[in-house]
C-alpha cells in the first residue's frame, strides 16, 4: 500500500476514482464538502438534504457529480459536529477504505483528515487513515483453495491536506502504515489454524522477521534449553502435548544514531503463546473451542508490534519474549492438585489446568529480569472474566506503576485502541492462598481477571510492570470471526512515545 498527500487547493479538480468528503448529520458540511458543493452549484447539498442523514459509519456514493472531476464522490457520515471525535474520524476513514476495497478500486483520495477534530492532531488523523486502509485490505487466504474472496486491488491512498501540513500528515501516514503491517501480521498468525500455527511456526516467524529487518535478532530456545532454565511452570503446561514448546526472544536494537551513553534500559514485551488451548484435564466445553486457536494472540500482537517498530527504525531497545506451547489433555498433562516449581523458585498449586496462561507467563516474567528493563508489558488472552467485565471494547489494563499505566491508556486513546484500568489491590491476593504451595493458580469465581493479574504481579517485583488482558479484544466471533490485530496500535504508540 502506498500513501501520499494531495495538497492542491482545487479539490474539485483532483482526478481520482473515489474522493471522500465528510458530512455532519446536523446539516453542516465539512470544508471539503463545501468546496464540492460550490463547484457543483449546490447539487451536493441538494442530494444530502434529499437522502443522506450522515449518521456515523454510513456513506453515499455520487457518480459524475457536476463540476467535479473525480469519478465518484463518497459522502461519509460524521454524526453531530459537537460530538465528532477521534473515534468517529477513524470510523469514517474505515468506511471509505472499505468502500474502495470492496468496489475493486485501485486508488482513492480522502479529505477526511483535513477536518478539525478537537485537540486531535493531523498526525494522528493521518495515522488513523493508514491503519484503516490496512484493515480494509486484509484478507485471509492462507488455507483457502478457491480464492473466491480475491485480494483487494486498492494500492494507493492519498490524503488531501493543506500544503503547510503535508509533512505532519506524511509522518502520520508512515507510522500508520507500519502499525497496519504489524496488525495484519498479528491477524494472520491469529487466523491460521492451530495445526499450522504451532510454537515452532511462531519461532520461525520470529526468525523470518530477523532476516527481513536488520534491527531484529531472534533466538528460539527448545525443550532442553527451557529445562536448563528450570522453567517448571511453563514446562508443566507444555508436557501435555507432543508438539514441542518454544521460548522465543526477539530483540530490536536502536540504530547507531543513539549514542551508547544515551541508551535507555529496554522495554520488554511478553506475549502469551498458547497456540491451542483445550483446557487440559480441566477440559473446555466443545462449543466454540475452535476459537481457542486465538489463545496465542498475545504472542501474535507482540510479534506484530516488533515488526512495526523495526519498520519504523524505532530509537529504543525493545525485547519481545514469547513462551509458546499447547495446552492439551493427555496422560502427561497437568492434573488439578499438582504442584510445580516456577523459574523464580515459587511453588504453584494447580487447581485448574485451564488457568494455564499465567503458568507460562510467570516464568517468562522471571526471565525478563535479566534484561534490567525499564518496563515490562505482558499481553495475554488471559481470562473470560475480563470479557464479562469489559466486553469487546476495552482491553483490561492492570499495573503496579501509575506512570506506565497512564502511558498505555494515553497511547490507546491516541490510536483508538482503548484500555480500561482495573484494580490490583493487595486484598485480592488472599484469594490465591494455598495450603500446600506458595500460591494457587486460581482464586475462585469472584474477580477472576483481577486475581489472574494478582498472580502475575508476584513475579514482577523487580521492575515496572503492566498486564494487558486482551481476551475480549483480540478477536471477533460470529459471521465476522477473525483476529482484530489489537493491541498493536496501543503498543506501538506507547513505544513511539518513549523512543
Amino acid at each position: 500500500m502506498e500513501f501520499s498527500t494531495q495538497t492542491t487547493a482545487s479539490l474539485h479538480q483532483i482526478k481520482t476514482a473515489a474522493l471522500a468528503v465528510g458530512v455532519f448529520s446536523d446539516g453542516i458540511l465539512s470544508p471539503a464538502a463545501d468546496v464540492l458543493d460550490n463547484a457543483s452549484n449546490g447539487a451536493l447539498r441538494a442530494v444530502i438534504n434529499a437522502e443522506f442523514k450522515a449518521k456515523p459509519n454510513t456513506h453515499l456514493v455520487l457518480r459524475n457529480l457536476a463540476g467535479v472531476v473525480a469519478t465518484r464522490v463518497i459522502l461519509v457520515g460524521l454524526g453531530k459536529q459537537d460530538t465528532y471525535n477521534a473515534a468517529t474520524h477513524a470510523g469514517a476513514e474505515l468506511v471509505f477504505a472499505n468502500y474502495c476495497a470492496n468496489a475493486g478500486l485501485t486508488e482513492g483520495v480522502s479529505a477526511l483528515a483535513s477536518i478539525d477534530c478537537g485537540n486531535v492532531k493531523l498526525r494522528s488523523r493521518a495515522k488513523a487513515a493508514a491503519i484503516a486502509a490496512g484493515r480494509a485490505t486484509y484478507r485471509y487466504t492462507a488455507t483457502v483453495s478457491e480464492k473466491t474472496d480475491a485480494a483487494p486491488k486498492l494500492r494507493k491512498i492519498a490524503l488531501w491536506v493543506a500544503r503547510n501540513k503535508a509533512n505532519e500528515a506524511q509522518q502520520g501516514l508512515r507510522e500508520g502504515k507500519a502499525i497496519a503491517n504489524g496488525m495484519n501480521l498479528t491477524r494472520l498468525l491469529g487466523d491460521l489454524p492451530p495445526n499450522v500455527c504451532t510454537p515452532t511456526y511462531l519461532g520461525n516467524t520470529a526468525k523470518k522477521l530477523s532476516k527481513e529487518f536488520k534491527s531484529l535478532k531472534a533466538e528460539v530456545l527448545g525443550l532442553k534449553q527451557i529445562e536448563a532454565l528450570k522453567m517448571g511452570s511453563f514446562l508443566s503446561v507444555a508436557r501435555g502435548s507432543y508438539e514441542p514448546p518454544a521460548f522465543i526472544v526477539l530483540k530490536h536494537t536502536a540504530g547507531t544514531k543513539v549514542a551508547a551513553k544515551d541508551r535507555k534500559a529496554p522495554i520488554v514485551l511478553v506475549g502469551k503463546g498458547i497456540t491451542f488451548d483445550a483446557g487440559g484435564i480441566s477440559l473446555k466445553p466443545a462449543a466454540n473451542m475452535d476459537e481457542m486457536k486465538y489463545d496465542m494472540c498475545g504472542a501474535a500482537s507482540v510479534l506484530g508490534t516488533m515488526r512495526s517498530i523495526a519498520e519504523l527504525e524505532l530509537d529504543r531497545d525493545v525485547i519481545a519474549i514469547v513462551p509458546s506451547c499447547e495446552n492439551l489433555p493427555s496422560g502427561r498433562a497437568n492434573k488439578p492438585g499438582d504442584i510445580v516449581t516456577s523459574m523464580s523458585g515459587k511453588t504453584i498449586e494447580i487447581l485448574n489446568t485451564d488457568a494455564e496462561g499465567r503458568l507460562v507467563l510467570c516464568d517468562a516474567l522471571t526471565y525478563a529480569e535479566r534484561f534490567k528493563p525499564a518496563a515490562v508489558i505482558d499481553v495475554a488472552t488471559l481470562t473470560g472474566a475480563c470479557v464479562v467485565a469489559l466486553g469487546n471494547v476495552n482491553t483490561g489494563l492492570f499495573s503496579t506503576d501509575d506512570a506506565l499505566a497512564e502511558g498505555l491508556l494515553q497511547a490507546g486513546r491516541e490510536t483508538n485502541d482503548t484500555a480500561w484500568r482495573m484494580p490490583l489491590d493487595d486484598a485480592y491476593q488472599e484469594q490465591l492462598r494455598s495450603n500446600f504451595a506458595d500460591i494457587a493458580n486460581i482464586g475462585g469465581p469472584p474477580a477472576g481477571a483481577v486475581t489472574a493479574a494478582c498472580f502475575l504481579s508476584r513475579f514482577t517485583k523487580s521492575y515496572a510492570w503492566a498486564h494487558l488482558d486482551i481476551a475480549g479484544t483480540a478477536w471477533r466471533s460470529g459471521k465476522d470471526k477473525g483476529a482484530s490485530g489489537r493491541p498493536v496500535p496501543m503498543l506501538v504508540q506507547y513505544l513511539l512515545d518513549h523512543a
